[in-house]
């Protein structure tokens, strides 16, 4: 049995932006919405591209402003200016 990871943003214009971007790269993916936040749940590993990101919210993103709109995460994280991967053993 794969062990879900899970990333939790707040339900901002951006955040929003990055949500989609996300469940756009993780087709596994599977978004719990709730009023202030939105919960993403993947099973084994989930992927966040800046260039998706980029693409969604029209403009350059740099990886680190995640921080400003992330309330939490379950998993490993293995980052790169170019993606953020959240994984069990990875």
């Amino acid at each position: 049995m794969t062990q879900n990871v899970s990333i939790t943003l707040q339900n901002t214009d951006e955040g929003r932006g990055i949500i989609a971007a996300i469940m756009a790269d993780n087709p596994d993916a599977v978004a719990n919405r709730y009023p202030a936040m939105t919960k993403i749940d993947c099973p084994g590993r989930l992927v966040m591209n800046r260039e998706t990101i980029s693409t969604e919210l029209g403009r350059d993103y740099d990886l680190q402003e995640l921080n400003l709109t992330l309330v939490c995460l379950s998993g490993n994280v293995d980052e790169d200016d170019d993606r953020l991967l959240i994984a069990w053993n990875a």
